[in-house]
């Protein structure tokens, strides 16, 4: 029984420094993919505010909406078809 759990033991040792090492050498690889890359100033994309369609509810990007008689929508047809009404 005591050979049993020394050999468990020394199993379980060399999972968890196999495990730590592939853990180092997974950081250095990527420090290194890192000091290769351009820094870059700004990585995300620029957030832009959300407006409502006044006919159909749809959220769109204030760039992709149309401003008409202070209400927006989505396209000339719903601006058309002029605000939704309440059931």
């Amino acid at each position: 029984m005591g050979k049993t759990l020394f050999w468990i033991a020394v199993f379980f040792g060399v999972l968890l420094v196999s495990r730590f090492l592939s853990h180092q050498a997974a950081k250095k690889r990527f420090r290194d993919e890192q000091e290769r890359q351009p820094q870059q100033s700004n990585p995300l994309p620029h957030s832009e505010a959300m407006v409502r369609c006044a006919h159909c509810n749809v959220f769109l990007p204030r760039s992709d909406a149309l401003l008409i008689q202070d209400e927006t929508w989505c396209s000339e047809a719903h601006a058309q078809l002029g605000p939704r009404q309440p059931r």
